[in-house]
């Protein structure tokens, strides 16, 4: 598989705004459950088969490295892949080097790779500039079940005979920390207890594929997950679940632009928080059996105060393409960021398409927050509605990407969008998506 060929030709969108986004599109699997349930392929040497694969690039630098430790990587019909590591080898060190920084995901490799090899080298975190995304957790949980970190200079590694059980409580629930203990638990000896976990759609997606895979694992009630471990697993042939956090997307796209989106595969169990606050501002949506579709109620949106939280809160993701669609509503609004210190990095290019956004270091909210104190701008009080202007925006990350994409939609005149690359690692097809929704997309 190989990156979409836009982001390597042009790396850049140019849209005219103006026009309601009115039309259909269509879900594949999760962004955020696809890159781990491919990491769980290396825990067995049986062939494994994964369905309703998005062309993304986060799947295409995990069939990568894959492929680099040795594993084959095949898509025998549009949406599947087939994953065989069967003569998979121990990562080398250069393999590390070409990968690290690309992705968070390879992190999630150790545990595979202890568990066939004994063996490991710690990548560094990549992805999106969000916040801070340290490797300490991970290792600190692989080293409470018995891996040993060998941390010289520029190469780390960690080794086990095996890993072993134990309890295991996070400081916070954090999905990859909760990946990680996940997919080093169900190999190793004995019982191992996960308190304070995340417990995210996606995590429970990478449940069921385990479970398949023959491993024991319980979700209780707390936070709690339970993992005995078991010496052997086996292939699977999985269906991954539709991305929630693309349907919030163009959710939000639709009440932006005062348009009417259909997103076909949209879950309502997985959107419960965001769907009540996107009535809550004025928006609404009809439920069916193959889909949500979404528009806008009436003619104002109404402001609110929301603070994001790991699920079932407002999750993170959720929040930056909401914030363009509060830019819209009448009155004040205010969003108090929780999960990741700098997710507001991309307020400054919204007030210079005419945004009245004004950041504050205090916790304008009533939830407990990590940040509060630590001089870090992860509070947002947002004036509307102000109509937007076109301009010229260097996308800093994922969600900020598609965020911009629905402010140049709503602006008058030109925007030219750089670095659209970003948001092809979780938004498949977008250009395409965006024609037929009505979108006018410069040539």
């Amino acid at each position: 598989m190989t990156a979409p060929a836009r982001a390597a030709e042009t790396d850049q969108m140019i849209l005219r705004g103006g026009r309601p986004l009115m039309g259909e599109v269509a879900l594949k699997g999760a962004k955020n459950a696809l890159p781990k349930i491919m990491v769980a392929a290396l825990l067995t040497e049986e062939r494994c088969i994964l369905r309703n694969v998005a062309g993304i690039v986060d799947v295409t630098i995990v069939s990568d490295l894959i492929a680099a430790l040795g594993g084959e990587v095949s898509s025998p019909e549009p949406g599947v892949l087939e994953i065989t590591t069967a003569n998979l080898h121990p990562m080398q060190r250069s393999v590390l080097k070409e990968f690290s920084g690309k992705s968070r995901i390879p992190i999630l490799t150790c545990g595979p790779m202890l568990a066939r090899f004994g063996e490991s080298p710690v990548p560094s975190l990549g992805g999106c500039q969000i916040g801070t995304r340290p490797v300490d957790f991970h290792l600190r949980a692989l080293q409470d079940m018995g891996a040993e970190l060998h941390d010289a200079t520029g190469n780390a590694h960690l080794t086990c005979e095996r890993l072993h059980g134990n309890k295991i409580k996070l400081d916070y629930p954090s999905v990859g920390a909760t990946e990680q203990v996940i997919l080093a638990a169900v190999r190793a000896e004995g019982v191992t207890e996960l308190s304070n976990a995340a417990m995210e759609p996606e995590i429970m997606d990478l449940i069921m594929v385990l479970q398949k895979m023959g491993a024991i694992i319980s979700v209780d009630v707390d936070r709690v997950i339970t993992i005995v471990g078991v010496k052997r697993m086996r292939g699977y042939d999985h269906t991954t679940i539709p991305d929630r956090l693309e349907a919030a997307s163009w959710a939000s796209a639709a009440i932006a632009t005062n348009g009417r989106i259909f997103v076909r595969h949209a879950r309502q169990e997985h959107m419960m928080t965001f769907l009540n606050r996107y009535r809550q501002i004025g928006g609404d949506f009809r439920v069916s059996d193959d889909g949500i579709e979404f528009w806008r109620a009436g003619e104002k949106l109404k402001s609110t105060a929301l603070e994001t939280d790991v699920h079932p809160g407002f999750t993170t993701d959720y929040q930056q393409p909401f914030v363009i669609a509060l830019t819209q509503a009448q009155g004040v609004s205010i969003v108090h960021e929780t999960v990741y210190e700098q997710r507001f990095g991309y307020v400054e290019a919204l007030n210079s398409m005419g945004a009245q956004i004004q950041l504050y270091r205090e916790c304008l909210g009533g939830l407990k927050c990590r940040f509060g104190q630590r001089n870090y701008k992860h509070s947002a009080v947002i004036v509307g509605p102000t109509p937007l202007r076109g301009a010229e925006i260097h996308i800093p990350d994922l969600r900020a990407g598609f965020s911009y994409v629905i402010a140049a939609l709503v602006a008058e005149g030109v925007s030219t969008l750089h670095n659209t690359a970003l948001i092809e690692r979780g938004y498949e097809n977008l250009v395409p998506k965006l024609r037929a929704l009505g979108a006018e997309i410069l040539d």
